[in-house]
């Protein structure tokens, strides 16, 4: 199985060796994308885990088992990174992770924020930013393989 985090590497060779603890992710980028493959595979865990302390909330385990059961997600899309490197204290990264409520195929577009301490990457909060648009002519942010115009772009409009 291909990861789902968009690397185009099998699973156990990119962020099951994250979910499944044998490593710690290197990177906030990297921790991102496996927090995305836990959602993905529902490892709440995990997910759990990699939230740092500090912004859990008492109830953060039943939102984080909340959120993986009801949404299916469709597909990962790295847009920026700030730090966030080995050597790095910090870091953000920003992404949009396309997913499916119901019938309908929505999109989070977020720009997190990561903290590195005693080795370990955590992930701390993010803030929603507005819908990504791509350019007209790339493909579309829902994963439907048409370019963005002939989709989700409609004139006068920013469905």
């Amino acid at each position: 199985m291909r990861c789902p985090c968009g690397s185009q590497k099998l699973l156990p060779q990119c962020c099951g060796v994250y979910l499944q603890g044998l490593f710690s992710a290197p990177t906030a980028e990297k921790l991102m994308r496996s927090r995305y493959v836990a959602y993905c595979l529902k490892n709440i865990d995990y997910l759990f885990n990699t939230e740092h302390p500090s912004h859990r909330q008492p109830n953060s385990r039943q939102l984080i088992t909340a959120t993986a059961n009801h949404l299916e997600w469709l597909g990962l899309t790295v847009l920026a990174t700030e730090a966030g490197q080995s050597e790095d204290k910090t870091g953000v990264v920003e992404f949009v992770a396309v997913f499916k409520e119901g019938k309908s195929v929505a999109q989070l577009h977020e720009r997190s924020r990561f903290i590195k301490e005693n080795g370990k990457w955590f992930y701390t909060d993010g803030d929603r930013l507005p819908p990504f648009q791509p350019k007209k002519n790339e493909p579309c942010w829902c994963k439907s393989g048409k370019k963005f115009k002939q989709c989700h772009r409609k004139k006068g409009s920013s469905r």
